[in-house]
């Protein structure tokens, strides 16, 4: 009888013994970074402990920064509910049943103003999950922090801003293809100049995996998106060893440790090859830089209290692959939005394993190891493999239109929901292990009546604004739209007049149409 071959996510063969790996002559900080990009890791810097929060209205999600600041918490990361995502006002017919939900309401500046109430943008980053209406949002978190005084020369944090993975992937797109690639290459542009220390794209696999993709996929897809928008900034005739710089990424992490880990080192040095070959010269501009997630959809709703230890698995993980940012999941993510509570313990967990661990003690403690270093390979080979397909096809642009990027997760999804039903893969709690339910005593809820105070509150904001400087503003930018002018400018006006999202992404969509 043949042994049970032991395979990753991606179905590379997992061997029992490993007795050799190519010489490790690397050095951290040093191209292509396979070992981390800074020399001294976190014995110099702990990477950023990122809370994802945002919920109901702006003043509860601001009482709740405020409180994970209080727990230590270095920067904040703003969920936004549906209709922000997707250029919606809440009071509009297509907000009905969503507003608040996954996400807070942002519909004005009047929103984003109380969001950060007594926390200066100067002092703290912020990260924003933000794709089709990034350009608003940024323009809005531009004209807060004006109006704090704070220097735009030295506020940091991160849009999300990658709509190639929403067309793939995750579904919240507006305009076509070309139009949102104008928008991102305008933010690009602008944030070179005007917002230098802004990271103006995240470049995200964590949906693609949430999509069911597998590590392989979730890594050459991402950075074969990379690879699209590098060369629509460079047609834009950008630098570069500039905006190279500013562009970070935002992977997944799921439960398989090693192969987690192989791909975050197999990340840096593909990057590292891509950025060069396409003319960056400087190494900074060849580094990357990534925030992790643990991973959403490996969270059981069956056993809750067993995802602490899932969570901590992939953090670890994450940290062991050279992190520069962190979110961990709450436990209870699969039934709510996270209580209180069980944020504190997500926070808690980064806390133990940067401060009791001793992971952090030297820079990249799993290099040299036979099975690490052969499998960093091995992913790396695969997702050349996928993303030298993509070129042949045009590009990300051209796959996606295609529906060849979808196929592939959907493929990954469905073989990956067959072995858990089937009970090749094991998910305890769920297929092995189980027990009678006993429910969580505390759920996070939030109710329908946040529409109507939403209304409230736009209708009040359209009574007392300037509605002809409004209708002004609109017009402009509605001209410049048409044309090729960069419209960030134009956008920070309009929501420095109080327009609304919803007014300025009905702008675009009158001129761009939608996909």
């Amino acid at each position: 009888m043949s042994e049970k071959k032991h395979i990753t996510t991606s179905g590379i063969e997992i061997k029992a013994l490993y007795t050799e790996a190519k010489s490790m002559d690397e050095r951290p900080g040093e191209f292509p970074f396979t070992r981390g990009i800074q020399k001294d890791m976190y014995r110099g810097r702990l990477w950023t402990m990122r809370q994802y929060a945002g919920f109901s209205t702006a003043e509860e999600s601001n009482k709740r920064y405020h409180y994970l600041l209080a727990q230590g918490t270095t920067g904040l990361s703003v969920a936004f509910d549906l209709p922000t995502q997707i250029g919606y006002d809440s009071d509009h017919e297509m907000a009905d049943g969503e507003v608040g939900k996954v996400g807070v309401a942002i519909d004005s500046l009047k929103d984003i103003e109380i969001l950060f109430d007594g926390i200066e943008l100067k002092d703290i980053t912020t990260s924003m999950t933000i794709n089709a209406t990034a350009s608003i949002l940024l323009a809005m978190y531009i004209a807060l922090a004006k109006k704090q005084g704070a220097d735009l020369k030295q506020i940091s944090g991160t849009i999300q801003n990658d709509i190639l993975k929403e067309y793939a992937a995750r579904g919240t797109y507006i305009y076509p293809p070309k139009q949102s690639m104008r928008l991102i290459t305008d933010i690009f542009e602008f944030c070179s100049k005007e917002v230098p220390k802004w990271n103006n794209i995240s470049i995200s696999g964590y949906h693609i995996r949430e999509a069911g993709s597998t590590a392989v996929q979730e890594l050459a897809f991402t950075l074969a998106n990379g690879k699209t928008y590098l060369k629509a900034a460079l047609n834009k005739g950008l630098d570069i060893n500039v905006f190279a710089k500013r562009l970070s990424f935002f992977f997944n992490c799921h439960n398989n440790f090693f192969e987690e880990i192989a791909k975050f080192r197999a990340a840096r040095r593909m990057w590292a090859k891509i950025t060069k070959d396409l003319g960056a010269t400087d190494e900074k501009a060849q580094m990357l830089r990534f925030h992790t997630q643990t991973g959403g959809s490996t969270l059981t709703a069956q056993q809750p209290l067993n995802n602490v230890i899932r969570v901590s698995n992939q953090a670890m993980a994450a940290v062991l692959g050279g992190t520069q940012s962190l979110h961990t999941n709450g436990y209870d993510e699969a039934l709510s939005l996270p209580t209180e509570s069980a944020a504190k313990i997500a926070l808690r967990t980064q806390q133990i394993i940067a401060f009791e661990s001793g992971v952090t003690d030297t820079v990249d403690p799993l290099a040299g190891s036979f099975f690490v270093e052969s499998l960093t390979d091995e992913v790396e080979a695969a997702a050349w493999a996928y993303i030298d397909r993509i070129d042949v096809m045009g590009g990300s642009v051209n796959a996606i239109e295609s529906g060849y990027m979808q196929n592939e997760i959907a493929d990954a999804s469905y073989q990956y929901q067959k072995e858990i039903e089937n009970g090749e893969r094991i998910s305890v709690g769920v297929n092995k292990f189980t027990q009678e339910e006993e429910g969580l005593t505390e759920v996070f809820n939030i109710d329908d009546s946040i529409r109507k105070l939403q209304a409230e509150k736009l209708e009040h904001l359209k009574t007392t604004r300037d509605n002809d400087a409004v209708e002004k503003a609109l017009q402009r930018l509605h001209e410049a739209a048409k044309g090729e002018n960069n419209l960030m400018p134009l956008i920070i006006d309009a929501v420095e007049k109080y327009a609304t999202l919803g007014e300025i992404a009905d702008v675009f969509r009158s001129t761009f149409g939608v996909y």
